[in-house]
């Protein structure tokens, strides 16, 4: 499906958490912690580096933490995992909670069927199956069968499925997996129909983008360089497209495209349907992309259809007409089609305009053109013939989103994915022929009862007067006396929207009296790339503003109070948590702090973060270090003040977002905020291992892991289990 952008350089965790409530206040929230707990933090060496940005003297007493693979990183890392667990182990109803997340996160979970051939591919998890497995079937009323069961690999769970793509047909099927959470895939392909392995194998295929040949043959692919290629600390980079034919040796693949171009470059592959156009869809950063076509019939090389305008273009080719999705003058996106191999963009004609709902994407199944819209933070599906005309609507069961769609330009069938906060994931067919759907698979949650919640949307304003919205979840019958333990997450950046979604453990937090709410921050993408624009590069204070404004809107409307007020987020969401630590510590009671950006002034030189800087800007650029100094979270930590007890969380094999953000923050609060050794408001850090960023977690870690966030917050906002 064309119009998206990928979200695999900083995954969001739509983690929703609870509690219930007993008196809640600093003298009575503490529990009485076991005499053999540390009396505080380990203390960090103090070593200062000092440099100067842009006429700026400024000094890091904890880059030593940095280097995770230094003795002396890992014995500080291993006696904070001694406090951490010295502090977390003893808490109240830690067996209570397991037991639930246990049951809670055993609630299984399905995705949307890929058409290919006579085949559907999807794969589902059930019980405590720690990696979800791959299933075929034949026929719309076949049985499904085993394909690829990556539990099989890894007797802990810790190798994941990462992606897949069928071929043409579906007489292969091409899949990445990789171990404890490293996201660097290898590529392997099995014959559908015996289930046999071949013996192609493709190292550092990480988020690859597959377009199968037609005829089965072969495939082009993206593919990173091996150590050696480039230059040391470019493998994370320079991805390229190559060719690779079925039964020859990898090694031997010729790039296709890529080639001295910029290392940051995102290529992705699709081909068209009578297989002779290639369209190479490059991504630059979150505002721009370029489009390439090759005509693989004439064997022309790579050429450019858009103009290198700084706007988020995408394309599918169907009977030799390029349809582009694009946000080109339109912030909400439009569509445009042109004859496939015409270059002028002034033949480009706009069949469907920019409406007041953000266009997602596109595709063409079955000679229709099937298009995702998002409205006031929830999905809308609405189908079009291929000049534009509006067609139909298509029903969805509630307010809620589509988490996933497939389809094809030769069947009369689309398949999409619905869930809400409290309607389980299900899977639909539409039978373009009569019109109709019906429910073709959904996530059973016996334990789980939706008529008990409510969820409302409600509008608040932020600093500048934007109005703003938030879902807010919570029991029928909650009242509002501004102390309901409350839980508040966002995201606000990377063009990412939070619609609303089925998380199993949210049960827990909920069913305990807690409210959980998501607010929908600028530099999202729910109302186009204006509402993005709004919240990044030198804008980013305004995401910041806004979840300010909501924590305030929550105690204003007496949900809650400051004393009963936790926040959580992970990666950018991370580097939000970071904000509201060190900007607003009165607010909140705990915060829980997940694979964090927070030292904004380096973030550029670790992992993949160069990926970013289109998004954050870079402390090398003089005005960008001004907008990055002003809200660096680990640069703007004031000795001597209280904080809010938190939990920072990251995980030793993290490839987005590396771990010494965490280190070097829990370190220097530790031994910089009032109550950074404080035994009833703590700063704690927990570092997971064989573990990354957190796709493809297996769910032992996941209950593991939520088992102490649960603890923490019961702790602090005073639950009793």
């Amino acid at each position: 499906m064309s119009g998206g952008l990928r979200l695999f350089c900083v995954l969001f965790f739509p983690f929703l958490l609870g509690a219930a409530v007993y008196a809640a206040s600093d003298s009575k929230s503490a529990v009485a912690l076991s005499s053999a707990t540390p009396s505080g933090p380990p203390q960090a060496a103090v070593k200062p580096i000092a440099e100067t940005l842009d006429g700026t003297r400024i000094v890091d007493n904890y880059r030593w933490l940095e280097d995770g693979k230094s003795p002396e990183t890992q014995k500080w890392v291993e006696e904070e995992m001694t406090y951490t667990r010295a502090v977390l182990d003893p808490l109240p109803g830690r067996e209570q909670i397991h037991k639930r997340l246990t049951e809670l996160l055993g609630i299984g979970s399905i995705t949307v069927p890929q058409i290919a051939g006579k085949y559907y591919f999807y794969t589902r998890r059930e019980g405590m199956q720690n990696q979800p497995i791959v299933y075929v079937r034949e026929g719309l009323a076949g049985k499904d069968r085993v394909l690829v069961d990556a539990n099989q690999l890894a007797a802990d769970g810790t190798i994941a499925l990462d992606w897949y793509q069928p071929s043409e047909n579906g007489k292969y099927f091409a899949y990445g997996t990789s171990p404890s959470g490293s996201e660097m895939s290898t590529l392997h392909i099995v014959e559908t129909k015996t289930g046999t392995l071949l013996p192609d194998t493709i190292d550092r295929t990480r988020a690859a983008s597959i377009a199968w040949k037609h005829d089965n043959s072969g495939f082009y692919y993206t593919r990173y360089p091996k150590k050696g290629d480039v230059p040391e600390g470019q493998e994370m980079y320079n991805r390229r497209v190559f060719y690779h034919d079925l039964g020859t040796d990898p090694a031997e693949d010729k790039p296709i495209f890529g080639e001295g171009r910029d290392p940051e470059d995102w290529p992705n592959v699709s081909l068209s349907n009578d297989s002779r156009w290639l369209l190479i869809n490059v991504e630059q950063g979150w505002t721009k992309t370029e489009m390439f076509l090759m005509d693989l019939k004439a064997g022309t090389p790579p050429t450019r259809v858009t103009s290198g305008k700084n706007f988020l273009y995408s394309g599918e080719i169907y009977n030799g007409r390029l349809f582009i999705t694009t946000n080109e003058d339109a912030p909400r996106y439009r569509v445009f089609v042109t004859d496939a191999g015409n270059y002028d963009r002034e033949s480009w004609k706009e069949i469907i305009p920019q409406t007041d709902a953000v266009l997602q994407g596109t595709a063409v199944w079955g000679g229709k053109l099937f298009a995702q819209y998002e409205q006031n933070a929830s999905s809308q599906i609405k189908l079009f013939d291929l000049d534009g005309k509006k067609l139909t609507d298509l029903a969805l069961p509630a307010i809620g989103s589509i988490f996933g769609s497939d389809g094809k330009w030769n069947r009369d069938e689309i398949f999409y994915g619905f869930q809400s906060f409290i309607f389980p994931p299900s899977i639909y067919r539409y039978d373009l022929k009569t019109g109709s759907a019906s429910l073709w698979a959904k996530v059973d949650a016996p334990s789980i009862d939706p008529a008990a919640y409510d969820v409302q949307q409600e509008w608040y304003h932020s600093k500048d007067g934007t109005r703003v919205p938030m879902f807010i979840v919570h029991k029928k019958g909650l009242k509002k006396e501004s102390h309901n333990p409350t839980l508040l997450t966002a995201y606000g950046g990377f063009n990412v929207s939070l619609t609303p979604t089925f998380s199993r453990n949210a049960y827990l937090w909920l069913d305990h009296g807690g409210v959980y709410a998501v607010a929908n921050l600028r530099g999202g993408a729910e109302f186009g790339e204006d509402w993005h624009r709004a919240g990044m590069l030198g804008n980013k204070q305004n995401v910041f503003d806004d979840m300010i404004a909501a924590a305030e809107h929550l105690i204003a409307e007496k949900y809650t109070d400051n004393n009963h007020l936790a926040i959580q987020g992970g990666s950018n969401g991370g580097l939000l948590m970071g904000a509201m630590i060190t900007q607003r510590p009165d607010l909140f009671r705990a915060v829980v702090c997940q694979v964090p950006l927070l030292d904004m002034l380096h973030y550029q030189n670790f992992q993949i973060a160069k990926l970013w800087i289109p998004e954050y800007g870079s402390s090398e650029h003089p005005e960008q270090f001004k907008w990055l100094y002003a809200y660096s979270p680990y640069h703007h930590v004031k000795p001597g003040q209280e904080y809010p007890a938190i939990l920072f969380m990251t995980a030793d094999t993290d490839t987005r977002v590396d771990p010494m953000h965490a280190k070097k923050m829990a370190a220097l609060m530790q031994a910089e905020a009032k109550n950074g050794s404080s035994r009833k408001r703590p700063i704690l850090l927990r570092i997971e291992t064989k573990a990354g960023h957190g796709a493809g977690k297996p769910v032992t870690k996941q209950i593991e892991e939520f088992t102490d966030i649960y603890s923490f917050l019961f702790w602090q906002l005073g639950v009793k289990p």
